[in-house]
Formats: C-alpha cells, structure tokens, sequence
C-alpha cells in the first residue's frame, strides 16, 4: 500500500474546486470511496450533482458523501462567529474522514479561504493531514493558501489568472463554468 499524498490546488485562477472534483471523479471510478468537506460554501453547485451518480448502488464504483461547511462567500461582509464555528465543525468532519480509512480520498474544498479569513488555523489543518490515515490522499482548494500548508504537501498547483469573461462582465451560463 503506497502513503497517500497531500494535494494544494491554490491561485487566483479558475479551476481549483473543478481539479479536485475531477481527482474524485477519477477515484470514484477506481472503486474508491470520496468524503467532500466544501468549507465557506453554502449552496449546492452543478458539481456537487455527483452524488447522485457515485451513491453507493453500483459495486464497481466507490461512493461519495459531500457537505458543505458555510453560510457563503465573505464578499461585502466580515465572518462572524457563526463561520468560525461552522468552520471548525468541518474540520473536524474532515479530520474524522481523514483519519478513519474508509475513503481513498478527502477533499477540504476552500479550506484556505477559511484559513485566509482566520476561520480556522493553519496547525489546525497539518494536525488532521498528519493523522490521515496511511492510504488516503487529501486535497485542499482554494485561494491564498500558506505557506506551511504548501510546505506539508506532495504536490501544489497555482492556478494562475491570465484572462477572464468576468472582467468584461459576462456572466456564467447557468453554472456550467464558474
């Protein structure tokens, strides 16, 4: 059995929750089992639809649980209390999905938005990485992600803003890419 390894999907381009739910997709195809923790997130986007497909009824497929740790993003407004407590909550959802050996894979999506607003702190997030079970591999998103976080990993990606429709005020079509 080889260790599984830590990825850090981070920048400020567009991307980095699509990267990990395609690792998913990929380890739910392998048989494996997938936990999603989305930290700051409060509604349920188009990708979270997967759940429907990796359920658990087709043996030949691993399945995946998904929950969303948040009341939003922060843009106009200041985390209050509320964020912090829902924040801890998750990790310590995604501190016993880690450490319990039944997923292949963890995804701490936007884990660094709420390390980045002081949600939660940075040991915190290396304390449950570091008592992961040996088998499972953690993915963590999100813009603004430290530097002891990048340190601790396997594998970074900067997703990195070259151009985008935002800018000249085109908005998604109905979800499929945000």
């Amino acid at each position: 059995m080889t260790r599984g390894q830590v990825h850090v999907y981070t920048g400020d381009g567009k991307g980095k929750t699509t990267a990990a739910f395609g690792l998913a997709v990929r380890a739910l195809c392998a048989g494996k089992n997938v936990y999603i923790g989305q930290f700051v997130k409060s509604m349920a986007y188009n990708e979270t639809k997967i759940a429907r497909l990796f359920d658990g009824t087709d043996s030949a497929w691993g399945r995946v649980r998904i929950e969303r740790f948040g009341r939003g993003c922060f843009i106009g407004r200041q985390p209050e209390a509320v964020d912090a407590e829902l924040a801890r909550e998750g990790l310590r959802r995604c501190a016993e999905a880690l450490s319990g050996g039944e997923y292949g894979v963890v995804v701490l999506d936007e884990v660094s938005i709420a390390l980045d607003c002081g949600l939660l702190s940075v040991g915190e997030v290396l304390e449950a990485l570091a008592a992961r079970a040996p088998q499972t591999e953690a993915v963590l998103t999100g813009r603004y992600a430290p530097q002891e976080l990048i340190a601790a990993a396997d594998l970074v990606t900067e997703m990195r803003e070259v151009k985008h429709y935002y800018a000249q005020g085109v908005l998604s079509r109905d979800g499929i890419d945000r």
